[in-house]
This record gives structure tokens, C-alpha cells and sequence, in this order.
């Protein structure tokens, strides 16, 4: 880690919630687990392949979620709904509503933190002020917040249904600053998204940090993010979030190009 410059340090960490610090796609992939296991129409889609088309169908109805076009019960059994239809079960709305509550509660079970998310909340809670910026329902992601056991360290929740629009709208970062005191300029954006939170923060002016669990390809428009790739051990993240500018791997889980 010799070469590091010392970066302007920020006052304000904004961090995405889901797949960032709450690991939504363990808890969908076990809940998705059980329900496939359940049906024979489903068990005999590949499991991949049954993912795929789940991930496909819950996009599309998260947006009408967002929007405000759906209730959230009512979309999660139009999901299974549109499963059981593509798998050519027919339309039996007992076994429906079944499969989307037996998706539920195990989804709810599931639950938890993504590694070393506690740790890095509270290793930065005396020095800087920190957020979350959510796509998503007030009450869920504050249900989410208090089971992982953030809240000590959060100090300002932003989502998208509490104020009306969503990322990558630079609006919705801007609301997150006007909660933390903070200016753009002096504010980080870490999330897994990289066109609602790498490109999002980007147009409010907050120096964006892509959090990349999963490896994958960086855009074209990478240069000069910093990605991570892990949250434990810290270092990495500690590393992009308060140094700089290294054209070289700076350590374990951390990438950065020069700007």
C-alpha cells in the first residue's frame, strides 16, 4: 500500500442497502431454493434457468412496487402467478398465494447482513456521518436495517417510497446530503449497482465506490471507480474510501483506476 495519496477525506459515507449491506440475493436464492423444490412443474425447470426467469419477473414488478402501482403482497404473488404461467401449471390462485407466502417466510428467515457490514458501519460511525439510499419500501428496508443490527450506526435512512423518486435520479442523493449536512463534494457512494449507484452518484456529483461481490465485468466507464470486491476484512473498503488515486491493485478486494 506504499504510493497511496491521501485523498480529501469525506464527512458522509452514503452506502446502497441491498446486496451491499443486507445480502438480499442469499436470502432470494435460499427462499427461491424451497420454493422450486415444492412443485413438479417447477423442479422440472432447470434451477438456473427457473432463477433467471424469477429475477426477470421481479424487476419488472418491483418498478410497479417503486411506482406505487402495486402493493407489495399483490406483486410477489403476481410473481409466482407468472412463473406457474411460463411453466405451464395453469393459473390456480390457491397454489399461488401458498407458494408466495412459503417464498416469504423463508425469505424472512433468511435474512442477514452481507459479511463484515456490522463491523464497517461501526468502524466508520466516530469518524464519518453515514446513510443508505434505497430503491425500495420504507418499512421493509427499515425492518432489514433493524435485524442486521445497523441502526446504532445509521444516520440518515433514504428510500425511495418515503421521498418519490429513485436512483439513479441524482434527486434522491441529494435528499441523503440534505439529511447528513453534507455537500457532494464531500461525500462517498458505495453500492453494487452500477447504474443506480456508480452512474446515479456520478450525476449528483459524489465520488462513487462499486461494490463487486460477484465479479463482474466492469463497464467501459469504469475508469476511475474504485471497486471493491469485499467488506471483511475492511481494509479495502477503509482503503477506497479514505485514500487515492493508485493505478495499481492498492491490496486484497480493491481496484482502482487512475482518474
Amino acid at each position: 500500500m506504499q504510493n497511496v495519496r491521501l485523498r480529501h477525506s469525506p464527512r458522509a459515507v452514503l452506502f446502497d442497502l441491498d446486496d451491499t449491506l443486507f445480502d438480499h440475493e442469499q436470502a432470494a436464492r435460499t427462499a427461491l431454493t424451497r420454493v422450486h423444490a415444492l412443485h413438479k412443474a417447477f423442479t422440472l425447470w432447470p434451477f438456473d434457468a427457473f432463477e433467471q426467469a424469477h429475477t426477470r419477473v421481479l424487476e419488472e414488478l418491483h418498478l410497479q412496487v417503486i411506482a406505487g402501482e402495486r402493493g407489495v403482497d399483490n406483486a410477489r404473488e403476481e410473481r409466482f402467478r407468472r412463473l406457474f404461467a411460463e411453466s405451464g401449471a395453469g393459473d390456480d390462485s390457491d397454489q399461488v398465494r401458498a407458494t408466495a407466502a412459503s417464498y416469504r417466510e423463508a425469505y424472512l428467515a433468511a435474512r442477514r447482513p452481507v459479511d463484515g457490514a456490522r463491523a464497517v458501519l461501526a468502524a466508520l460511525k466516530p469518524r464519518v456521518r453515514v446513510g443508505i439510499v434505497s430503491n425500495n419500501l420504507l418499512d421493509e428496508q427499515q425492518a432489514k436495517i433493524k435485524l442486521c443490527g445497523f441502526d446504532p450506526y445509521v444516520d440518515a435512512l433514504v428510500v425511495s417510497e418515503a421521498v418519490g423518486v429513485s436512483k439513479p435520479d441524482p434527486a434522491i442523493f441529494a435528499h441523503a446530503l440534505d439529511a447528513l449536512g453534507c455537500a457532494a463534494r464531500d461525500a462517498v457512494m458505495i453500492g453494487d449497482s452500477w447504474a443506480a449507484d456508480v452512474e446515479g452518484a456520478r450525476a449528483a456529483g459524489i465520488r462513487p465506490i462499486w461494490f463487486n461481490r460477484a465479479g463482474r465485468q466492469a463497464p467501459e466507464a469504469s475508469h476511475g471507480v474504485c471497486e471493491i470486491s469485499t467488506l471483511a476484512p475492511m481494509d479495502a473498503v477503509m482503503t477506497a474510501i479514505f485514500h487515492a488515486d493508485s493505478p495499481s491493485d492498492l491490496g486484497t478486494g480493491l481496484r482502482c483506476a487512475s482518474a
